[in-house]
């Protein structure tokens, strides 16, 4: 492991930068500045390094007004709640109104723009951790959350998740990097392959919200059962692709809340194939739509769909549908998840 400076934090803390290599010259960078992985460089076909998640030079690009969200821990609740209310144990809890009066990714307090504590380090792996108090971002609860990335010598990124509230509340964390299989800075992702092991979709509302109907993928644009270029449909006019200016949604998984490989993505240029495997319902893909001449890490201006996120999760708005999986997390109960991206 290494370690240099990476700027300072909102309130002036110093932030850093811990890097981790393994024995097939995959490096994995993370920072503790918002729990953010900053770089992930697999060898591509040819024995080069290949960077293929976006990223900024420092925190001030992370806490910019675009709001990309690039390598994010998420919390405490990814993804979007309609009218930024619920109702947990007969009591009503208001959020921040951040997304056309919605609530997404939580509020404007995020968790990615805050300093996480470094509570352990391995030569492959970090472990950072952040106290949520009682009504932080408006939730109930006290909520201790630890955030472990590890690099395997299978190739294997790993992101693990462990935290438990002493109030009733909900949970429900993710990671928000983007990825492209050619490099962060090469430009648009859409020639490149991707599968979904997923029969159906949460249907939204032209806000994204979901309505909660789940919609069998067959016959639409959204059936990646069979491995398709992420561009092939993506311009179909669809009513969830208008209304997400493409790809935007949260499908159901088949993994049965079992940890499996759920997603495959890979590149004939690079060479470089990635397995997404986790144990959540969801997840939700997103085509970098509302890239827009970005200017992110190295001096590369990032545009249109020019990177892929797969933000592994528990249905959007779950608090709100009876018939999507809870993410209400028990008062002295352990929220527990994993997700690995692996490059084969």
């Amino acid at each position: 492991m290494k370690t240099r400076d990476f700027g300072m934090g909102k309130n002036g803390e110093a932030a850093t930068l811990y890097t981790f290599e393994n024995k097939n010259g995959m490096v994995m960078e993370v920072t503790d500045f918002g729990a953010t992985l900053y770089a992930l460089i697999v060898p591509d076909k040819d024995g080069n390094p290949c960077d293929v998640v976006l990223g900024y030079d420092n925190p001030q690009g992370y806490m910019g007004p675009s709001g990309t969200g690039f390598g994010a821990t998420i919390g405490r609740n990814g993804n979007r709640i309609a009218k930024a209310s619920f109702v947990l144990n007969g009591k009503t809890y208001e959020l921040d109104k951040n997304n056309n009066g919605n609530n997404l990714h939580s509020g404007l307090d995020f968790y990615h723009h805050r300093m996480w504590n470094v509570k352990e380090t391995t030569e492959n792996s970090i472990t950072l951790s952040l106290h949520s108090p009682d009504g932080d971002q408006g939730y109930p609860g006290n909520f201790d959350v630890d955030v472990t990335y590890t690099l395997t010598d299978d190739n294997e990124l790993k992101i693990a998740y462990n935290g438990t509230p002493d109030q009733d509340t909900i949970v429900n964390m993710t990671n928000h990097s983007y990825f492209n299989l050619n490099g962060h800075a090469s430009g648009s992702i859409l020639e490149q392959e991707v599968w979904v092991d997923a029969d159906a979709f949460t249907a939204t509302d032209d806000q994204l919200i979901p309505t909660g109907e789940i919609v069998p993928v067959e016959g639409t644009p959204m059936d990646f059962r069979v491995k398709k270029p992420i561009g092939r449909d993506i311009n179909e006019d669809y009513e969830a692709l208008v209304f997400g200016g493409g790809y935007d949604h949260n499908w159901c998984l088949n993994n049965n809340g079992k940890f499996a490989k759920v997603i495959e993505m890979s590149s004939k240029e690079s060479g470089i194939t990635m397995e997404v495997y986790t144990d959540l319902p969801g997840v939700q893909i997103y085509s970098g739509n509302f890239l827009k001449e970005e200017l992110g890490k190295d001096g590369i201006v990032y545009k249109h769909r020019q990177a892929i996120c797969f933000e592994t999760q528990g249905y959007p708005d779950s608090i709100n549908h009876e018939n999507f999986p809870s993410v209400v997390c028990k008062a002295g109960e352990t929220y527990k998840t994993t997700t690995i991206y692996k490059f084969v």
